[in-house]
């Protein structure tokens, strides 16, 4: 479902929309709305895009051994951690020592889906994330890169015989026909696990939040037609409550960066995995 455009996206519609509808038109790709273009969640993409360059480059004018300022203290901490939940722990943890080769991409793809998460808690921006499209190109990057990685490692080859539980033996070959199209099911299967999860908690947070403020501003509206002091007295409710459900999607933004981490983290562990 799409989200609601935002001012911020009739703006970029109203200056590029034309440019889009020609490029759209040289694809042989028909919009949704002619009127819109570009669609919601690509102006959020690109305001997390444009967001997260100007933290990088922020960040990387500040750098300092001797004396780390707050925004690399919190970098830092993004990389590895106490807890051993960080981008560099988790790649350690389930791709080895070598796995530190990979924190270019699962830490850019894993900063970039908690910056589109968070981009929902600011007023008058929504987060693109809950669109399902973007969860669906994380996916795919996702999936490509560990595949990728998997035939750079061991050749293609050797690659796909570790599908088919890289076989020796007369009897190991016997089971390939069985196990190698169920591996390869089960592989390509990640994309939608991927994809479902991240869409799914962000969009049912929008939702969730959104259903209960319009429930809470309901009474008020009613109470307006009563007494004045009836609905500043319930408008409370309605200015409070949804700090709740603020305080719950950061939760659950951070929860499914955290898991976008993890999961390519042991895919790309078991794409380059040695036999033993």
């Amino acid at each position: 479902m799409e989200q609601h455009a935002s001012w911020l996206t009739h703006l970029v519609n109203r200056y590029l929309g034309q440019f889009a509808l020609e490029l759209l038109s040289a694809l042989h790709i028909t919009p949704n709305h002619r009127e819109m273009p570009i669609p919601e969640h690509v102006v959020m993409s690109m305001v997390v895009l444009v967001l997260g360059t100007v933290l990088a480059l922020a960040l990387r004018s500040r750098l300092s051994a001797d004396r780390p300022g707050g925004m690399q203290q919190v970098a830092e901490m993004l990389i590895t951690n106490p807890l051993g939940f960080g981008i560099r722990d988790l790649l350690d943890e389930n791709a080895g020592h070598g796995g530190r080769r990979f924190i270019a991409f699962t830490g850019g793809i894993s900063v970039f889906i908690l910056l589109a998460n968070l981009l929902g808690v600011v007023p008058l921006f929504s987060s693109p994330t809950g669109e399902k499209s973007v969860p669906l190109g994380c996916a795919l990057l996702t999936f490509v890169y560990f595949n990728y990685q998997g035939v750079r490692h061991h050749g293609a080859i050797r690659y796909l015989l570790t599908f088919a539980g890289s076989p020796k033996k007369l009897a190991d070959w016997l089971l390939v026909i069985l196990l190698f199209p169920v591996e390869i099911i089960s592989t390509t299967a990640r994309v939608l696990s991927l994809t479902v999860r991240l869409w799914a908690n962000i969009f049912a947070s929008d939702l969730i939040y959104t259903l209960f403020l319009s429930l809470l501003l309901s009474p008020v509206l009613w109470a307006q037609s009563k007494s004045i002091a009836l609905a500043v007295i319930l408008g409370v409710f309605p200015a409070l409550i949804p700090l709740i459900f603020i305080a719950l999607h950061i939760f659950v933004s951070v929860i499914q960066s955290y898991v976008f981490t993890v999961l390519p983290s042991i895919y790309l562990g078991m794409a380059t995995a040695e036999e033993h």
